[in-house]
């Protein structure tokens, strides 16, 4: 009979497998029409249809043994027929199960009975921050109070407290919203958020009344919580209370404590005046003997350095006057001036002398060749000339141009030559020196002729 029982229980199963597709095609119209088949296919049962086999289940056993269940026990066998007839008998046929609805009209149901996201974007407040603001401005009712003192998670104006503070009380969405988020808080996080809150001026008249000059304990103040707890804000500590009283009695605003006012008149302090007030004496540092000797030591030690080199300096004037020969000339009676280079001197003893470069057929005064290389130099380059009234003059006989103190002298042009004049000749330099003595006499006999 159990064997009969479950092959009863599977075409009952198949039948509302069946019923459940020609309703779903019939019905709704969302599944297409698909040709029967004889052959059973497994396939997973949707919820109702596991409930309405499992109840057939139950019900076909809780009936017990029947008669046809006597006669099998009695050793005769019922034929085919008679089993069919048994089960008719003994299985109730259940009643045609509702239509199951389509997968994506289920997935609509679990999604409109899924809860609303209260973490909605809700703009730059966070729950944190509408809570705190709720809470501070329960406490002082002021809110520039809080635009003040409240240190929210951003930056905010004091435009935008005032609108989110009407948005929560008029705007019935936002407020809906932010409670939902707020009651979504951590306590921790909400414990955090009211220790912030600002103090009522009440709370700030009642620490007020304990005196500066006390030294209060955190008994004072845990007692002062418990005899007015209408007053303090329910997560006041002592603790926090004995804070915020230093910090009152640092700025002043204890009962006992009195600011003095500022002076009138004239007698009103200014920076000049507070600084003439002042005493040097107590700015200066210290002394530091140390420091003063081993500064004095190496004083003496530079000006020893010092004397020592200035009676060296002629010793090293005479090495390098010998090596440059840029040493100052010792003019004698005869030598009214001398065209120096960096090898020779060439002194000037008559009134005019030739500058070039000597050759066995020519002859000149000064030959330029001693002094450096000379192939550019003509044999005859120039003459220097001592007129009556004590000036020198250069004129380029050449066939280059002369330079004089950076100027070009050119071919057949003449020049002033003043002491200390640098002549620049194919690349060779000279300066030329001046007996300004022997001049000095020059001009004066000159003078003396002109005047008798």
């Amino acid at each position: 009979m159990d064997s009969l029982l479950v092959s009863a229980s599977r075409s009952e199963d198949e039948d509302s497998s069946a019923g459940h597709k020609r309703s779903l095609s019939q019905g709704s119209g969302l599944v297409p029409k698909r040709r029967s088949s004889s052959r059973f296919i497994k396939r997973k049962k949707f919820d109702d249809e596991l409930v309405e086999s499992s109840l057939a289940k139950s019900s076909s056993r809780a009936r017990g043994p029947s008669g046809g269940e006597s006669g099998r026990l009695s050793g005769s066998e019922p034929s085919s027929s008679e089993k069919k007839k048994q089960v008719s008998k003994t299985v109730p046929t259940p009643a045609p199960p509702s239509p199951a609805p389509s997968p994506s009209i289920t997935k609509r149901i679990k999604k409109s009975k899924q809860p609303l996201q209260v973490t909605k974007d809700l703009g730059r407040w966070k729950p944190s921050d509408d809570l705190l603001l709720i809470n501070t401005v329960l406490q002082t009712n002021d809110l520039q109070a809080v635009h003040l003192g409240v240190k929210f998670s951003c930056r905010f104006t004091l435009n935008e407290i005032q609108e989110r503070w009407y948005a929560l009380l008029y705007d019935p969405v936002i407020s809906k919203l932010s409670c939902q988020a707020i009651r979504q808080l951590h306590p921790e996080a909400i414990a955090a958020i009211q220790s912030k809150v600002l103090f009522s001026k009440a709370e700030e008249q009642l620490l007020s009344t304990i005196s500066s000059s006390s030294q209060p304990t955190l008994e004072t103040f845990q007692d002062l919580l418990s005899k007015h707890p209408e007053v303090f804000y329910m997560s006041r500590t002592a603790k926090s209370l004995q804070v915020h009283w230093q910090l009152m009695k640092q700025y002043y605003l204890l009962e006992d404590q009195t600011v003095q006012p500022l002076p009138k008149g004239d007698q009103v302090l200014n920076f000049s005046d507070a600084e003439d007030m002042l005493d040097d004496t107590k700015l200066r540092d210290s002394r530091d003997e140390v420091l003063e000797h081993e500064l004095t030591v190496a004083d003496r030690r530079q000006k020893r350095e010092i004397r020592q080199l200035e009676q060296e300096l002629h010793r090293w004037q005479v090495l390098v006057d010998s090596i440059t020969g840029m040493s100052s000339p010792d003019f004698d009676t005869q030598t009214l001036a001398v065209l120096r280079g960096r090898m020779v001197r060439y002194l000037m003893r008559s009134r005019e002398i030739t500058l070039g470069r000597a050759t066995k057929d020519n002859q000149i005064d000064v030959d330029l060749s001693l002094e450096g290389p000379a192939w550019k130099i003509s044999r005859k380059q120039g003459v220097i000339k001592l007129k009556n009234n004590g000036d020198f003059f250069i004129a380029n006989e050449g066939r280059r141009a002369l330079y004089i103190d950076g100027r070009p002298v050119l071919p057949g042009s003449k020049w002033k030559l003043s002491h200390n004049s640098v002549v620049e000749i194919s690349g060779l330099r000279f300066v030329f020196l001046i007996n300004q003595d022997l001049i000095a006499l020059i001009k004066a006999e000159a003078a003396k002729m002109i005047q008798s």
